[in-house]
C-alpha cells in the first residue's frame, strides 16, 4: 500500500529528474539541434569548444565569466551592506514595526518577470529615472540611450536591481539573527561605554558572521545561476557588456535555430554545476570556520 502511494511522485522524479539529468549529462559530449534523429557524439569536444577550441564560443564564455564574477562579487557585499544596518534599525524600531517589515519585504514578493519589465521602462531612454534627473536639473547625469543602453552602465544598473530584489531576505535573515541575541550582551557592552558603533561592530556583527556567510554564498549562487533579468532586461546588451553564463546557456541552448549548439548549452549548464559544488563545498568550509 505505500509503493502504491509514493508511486507518482516516484514516476516524476525518474522521469523529470533522473531522466532528464541523465540525457543532458550524456548531450554534453554530442552535437544535437533537438530535431535529427540522432546525435552525433564528440567526446570532450564540446567543453574544449567553450574553454579555448572555438575561438568565437570562448570569447563569449570569458566576457559571460568576467561579467558573472562583478555579479557574485559585487551583488553580495552590496546587499549586505545595505541590509545589516536595515535590520538595525528595523529592530530597533517600536512603533509600526509590523508594517515597517512588510514595506521592506515588498520587492522579495512582487518581484519576478513582470518588476523586470517595469525596470525595464523605468530605466528607458524616456523613462521615469531621466525625467526625474531632468526636472531635479540634473541632466548631465541623463542616459540619452537609457540606463539599460548605455555599456558604461548597463551591468552596474543590473546590479543594483539585484541587490534591491536581494535586500529583503537578508534583512528578514539579519532580523531573525538580531533577536536571537541575547540583550545582556548588549547591555554590557553599553554600561562599559561601548557606543552604537562599536556595539555594531564588537559584538553584534561578530554574532551574525554565520548569517552574513550565508546571504553571500546564496548571492553567489543566484548570480551563478540566474539569468532572468539580464534576459528581458536587455538579453546580453549592449555589444555583450551584460552577457552572464546562465544566459549565455539559455541562448545556446533555444536561440540558436537549427544550429547543434544543445550539447555545447549542456556542456556549459554542467560547467556552472561545478562551480555550485564548489561554491557548496566552500559554504560547508566557512560556516565550520565561523562557528
Amino acid at each position: 500500500m505505500g509503493w502504491a502511494f509514493v508511486a507518482p511522485a516516484v514516476a516524476l522524479f525518474l522521469l523529470m529528474g533522473a531522466y532528464t539529468i541523465a540525457g543532458g549529462f550524456l548531450l554534453s559530449f554530442a552535437r544535437w539541434n533537438g530535431f535529427t534523429p540522432e546525435w552525433r557524439w564528440v567526446g570532450l569536444g564540446n567543453y574544449a569548444d567553450l574553454l579555448y577550441a572555438d575561438p568565437s564560443l570562448a570569447a563569449d564564455l570569458r566576457r559571460a565569466a568576467a561579467n558573472t564574477a562583478w555579479v557574485m562579487v559585487v551583488t553580495p557585499l552590496l546587499t549586505v551592506a545595505v541590509a545589516l544596518p536595515l535590520a538595525v534599525m528595523l529592530n530597533s524600531v517600536t512603533r509600526l514595526r509590523g508594517v515597517l517589515r512588510s514595506v521592506y519585504f515588498l520587492p522579495y514578493v512582487t518581484t519576478g518577470i513582470a518588476v523586470y519589465y517595469a525596470w525595464r521602462y523605468v530605466l528607458a531612454p524616456d523613462g521615469a529615472i531621466n525625467l526625474l534627473l531632468g526636472s531635479l536639473g540634473l541632466g548631465s547625469l541623463r542616459q540619452p540611450q537609457g540606463f539599460l543602453g548605455d555599456p558604461g552602465t548597463a551591468l552596474p544598473t543590473l546590479i543594483v536591481i539585484l541587490v534591491w530584489s536581494s535586500v529583503p531576505v537578508a534583512t528578514l535573515l539579519y532580523l531573525s539573527g538580531l533577536q536571537a541575541i541575547d540583550r545582556s550582551l548588549v547591555e554590557a557592552a553599553r554600561i562599559d561605554g561601548a557606543g552604537s558603533r562599536q556595539v555594531l561592530s564588537r559584538v553584534i556583527w561578530p554574532l551574525l558572521r554565520p548569517i552574513t556567510v550565508a546571504i553571500v554564498l546564496l548571492g553567489v549562487r543566484d548570480a551563478l545561476h540566474g539569468f532572468q533579468l539580464f534576459l528581458i532586461a536587455t538579453n546580453g546588451g549592449p555589444g555583450g557588456h551584460t552577457d552572464v553564463l546562465g544566459l549565455m546557456a539559455y541562448r545556446l541552448a533555444f536561440m540558436k535555430g537549427l544550429a547543434p549548439s544543445l550539447g555545447h548549452a549542456s556542456a556549459l549548464g554542467w560547467l556552472l554545476f561545478a562551480g555550485a559544488v564548489l561554491l557548496t563545498l566552500a559554504n560547508a568550509r566557512l560556516l565550520r570556520r565561523v562557528r
